[in-house]
């Protein structure tokens, strides 16, 4: 359904602005952070500076004076805050009474102090030195089949520690390196790769500046990347289109009040963003585009000789493109009628977003896990790639398809090898590196590892940060299995819920946050990462550690490394810890045309570009050239409509970065005070006598014989497309199966999860 139309209470308010002032201050006033942390902020995303350890946006050469955003604020404030969960805490707590807080809470107890071991006798965490740790690890680790450990990795993690716990899995003995793009945006990396050649985005930051239009598909950039903000109101404000199809009215591609502009500021005078705004059902993306593409072809037949420049570019279709004449077809026997249904828009609004393509010249596609999260999810985006091929829009200035990443270095991770898929890894070079023969059968992956839980055929856990229990599918399912491994480990700066949940051998390994500064045997060192844009960013922290126990995570993994693995003289653990800069070149050897020069390069203004092919218009496919590709459905969800289901969106706020909760604010959606809510269209409210305010329970509604349900839920009319429903992630994974995902990359389809209202709570099920 197209914006013009109101269907329910929402927050209109402008994005950024003395909003986002108030969100920051309210985290510092809570967190207490020591006076130089301002310092940090202002050397936030800075040459020479810190890189923020929330979104991998990218960062500019030329940054502005406050190169932060509210997130990224909370993020820097919430690592250095001044509350500390020592040993002391855990000597207050059983494990079990700590698993009924709330996730808010148990991350507000402050920054882990000192490395823990779990002792079942008094079901406590209890301080241990970091020599017990490494040998207790070491030696469970020594009597376990090396084929049934996990290597979890969060995405923001540096390269310098994802590369070596790369390495460790692969001496260990698997390929077992599942990380939080399996979570995410896993489906970029398996349908670009195939319809383009490359697994990540063409664009790089300064193509913003210069493009006339911009589809827009599932994504925020409100609360999930609000630096963006900035490109896209520079863009707006030189005359760019802005066309958005998502289910959700997002404010922050309503309007923007741009919190560094002091005119915008004092008069609240926002910026208008899109040009066209289109709630389009959850996974409709693929009838959305196809339509559009349907009309292009009627302008394109209608358009006299005298035009000079052509809607669809043919000559670029071939000698750039396959499979043209398959998708032509396809798209000529669609029915409008089908394509309505399906989108949720009407013709006129697709023939108007189409409009606006054949009267651009160059065309950015941005889209978000709003677009992927679905069963059909590499099918939508093979359709955004086809409508991008149209008019040759990848591989001019300007041009190109940008997937917003969120975790800091999520991308960069998959990079220098954190991948269960052996042929993405230069297992040959590793080899020759490091004198040993990697294992080359594929490893677990997100899904596979929580199969391998619930089967009990999974005996160890090892998580480089993240919060991996509380993030996946079935997550009741997963938490009741957990406990059968023989050891889990956890490297993280905070308290979490995966924490609680353990093997029978259990460690809490407290490391260093990206903003302080990291001192080893060869002096003060410094990591990188690598934004959405394929650039390369050194980082530098600079604050004091939150306490004097800590390691930093390449000291960690070294030591599990050291205390798990035989001798080898070409595994030089204490050298590359006491020197990053030798990891770095380890990295240049393995990946030389990407990271040439990396030492000398690594604080280059803006970053170092490592390179993409797709961007050179060489494409690295199977036909060698970029592919059109046939959709064979129309909507993404992977389970229809049927009478009493809805498909529900799962949403973050803006006072959360992934599972990290900041506060109970949801300021840009107008929600205060509470995630228990459900999300409604208030016709559909009224059609199914509802009522606002009433408290209900949501089922899953997949098809299988599992139980799902979650409780204490309020309805709450708004803007939604009828048929949908939404509610907050992680408090609704227990509604998504684990099974239901994205068919070509395993992605958990979390943008339509397929559910039933109850108007009583089922016995038992709460809201998380």
């Amino acid at each position: 359904m197209a914006s013009g139309k109101e269907q329910g209470i929402q927050h209109e308010g402008a994005a950024g602005g003395w909003g986002s002032v108030s969100g920051m201050s309210q985290v510092l006033l809570r967190e207490k952070p020591t006076p130089a942390s301002m310092d940090t902020l202002l050397h936030q995303n800075k040459p020479h500076g810190f890189m923020c350890s929330s979104c991998a946006w990218g960062k500019p050469k030329k940054p502005h004076r406050f190169e932060f955003c509210e997130n990224g604020a909370k993020s820097t404030l919430w690592e250095l805050t001044s509350d500390r969960c020592t040993p002391a805490f855990f000597a207050e707590h059983t494990v079990t009474e700590l698993l009924d807080w709330a996730d808010f809470d148990l991350e507000m107890q402050g920054r882990l102090t000192e490395p823990m071991r779990y002792d079942a006798a008094t079901d406590r965490y209890v301080a241990c030195s970091w020599n017990e740790a490494f040998e207790g690890i070491g030696a469970t680790l020594k009597t376990l089949d090396p084929k049934s450990v996990v290597f979890y990795a969060s995405g923001k993690s540096a390269l310098e520690q994802s590369y070596l716990y790369g390495l460790t899995a692969r001496f260990y003995g698997n390929n077992n390196l599942p990380d939080s793009s399996n979570m995410c945006h896993e489906t970029t990396s398996v349908a670009l790769k195939k319809v383009i050649g490359s697994p990540v985005g063409t664009c790089v930051l300064e193509d913003f500046e210069s493009c006339d239009a911009i589809f827009y598909f599932g994504q925020n950039p409100g609360s999930n990347s609000p630096r963006f903000l900035h490109p896209l109101q520079e863009a707006v404000k030189r005359g760019c289109r802005i066309v958005t199809f998502n289910p959700v009215r997002e404010q922050g591609l309503v309007r923007f009040v741009n919190p560094q502009n002091p005119l915008q500021m004092l008069t609240g005078h926002a910026t208008e963003l899109s040009h066209l705004y289109f709630q389009v059902r959850p996974g409709g993306d693929i009838a959305a585009i196809m339509g559009i593409c349907k009309h292009l072809f009627a302008l394109d037949a209608a358009a006299g000789p005298e035009r000079s420049r052509p809607i669809i570019d043919r000559t670029f279709i071939g000698l750039h493109t396959s499979e043209f004449a398959d998708f032509a077809a396809k798209v000529q026997a669609t029915d409008w009628v089908d394509i309505e249904r399906e989108s949720g828009l009407t013709r006129a609004d697709l023939e108007a977003a189409a409009d606006v393509y054949a009267t651009s010249e160059r065309i950015i596609a941005v889209y978000g896990m709003g677009l992927t999260q679905h069963v059909h999810g590499s099918q939508s985006l093979g359709m955004m790639v086809n409508l991008m091929l149209l008019g040759g829009h990848i591989g001019r200035e300007g041009t190109g398809v940008c997937p917003v990443r969120g975790h800091s270095n999520v991308q960069g991770q998959r990079t220098v090898g954190i991948s269960e898929k052996p042929e993405l890894v230069p297992l040959d070079v590793l080899a020759k590196q490091f004198d040993f023969e990697p294992p080359r059968d594929k490893g677990m992956g997100t899904v596979e590892a929580c199969e391998g839980i619930i089967a009990g055929t999974v005996s160890g856990f090892i998580s480089l940060g993240g919060n991996f229990v509380r993030a996946v599918p079935d997550r009741e399912v997963v938490e009741a299995a957990w406990t059968t491994q023989a050891l889990t480990v956890y490297i993280a700066t905070k308290l979490n819920r995966s924490h609680l949940v353990h093997g029978k051998a259990s460690y809490l390994l407290p490391c260093l946050a990206r903003s302080e500064e990291d001192v080893q045997a060869g002096g003060s060192q410094s990591v990188s990462m690598e934004d959405s844009f394929s650039h390369i960013h050194g980082s530098i922290g600079k604050r004091a550690p939150a306490s004097e126990h800590l390691l930093s995570e390449v000291a960690i993994v070294a030591g599990i490394a050291k205390a798990t693995l035989p001798p080898n003289p070409a595994w030089r653990w204490d050298e590359w810890t006491a020197d990053y800069g030798l990891i770095r070149d380890l990295i240049e050897q393995t990946y030389p045309d990407q990271f040439k020069d990396y030492n000398a390069r690594m604080f280059d203004a803006g970053g170092f570009y490592r390179g993409n092919p797709a961007r050179e218009r060489d494409w690295k496919t199977e036909t060698g050239k970029a592919r059109f590709t046939t959709p064979s459905v129309l909507s993404a969800v992977g389970v229809g409509d049927a009478p009493g289901r809805y498909h529900l969106i799962t949403m973050r706020s803006n006072d959360q970065f992934n599972t990290t909760i900041y506060g109970h604010s949801d300021r840009l959606r107008g929600l205060e005070g509470s995630r228990a809510v459900l999300l409604m269209n208030p016709a559909d409210i009224d059609r199914d006598g509802l009522h606002a305010g009433q408290v209900v329970s949501l089922v899953g509604d997949a098809g299988d014989a599992a139980s799902r349900a979650v409780g204490g839920l309020t309805v709450t009319p708004f803007n939604l497309p009828s048929g949908c429903v939404g509610g907050y992630y992680p408090e609704m994974n227990p509604l998504m199966p684990l099974w239901y995902h994205d068919v070509a990359s395993k992605t958990p389809a979390a943008k339509g999860v397929p559910v039933r209202i109850l108007a009583t709570t089922p016995a038992g099920h709460v809201a998380a």
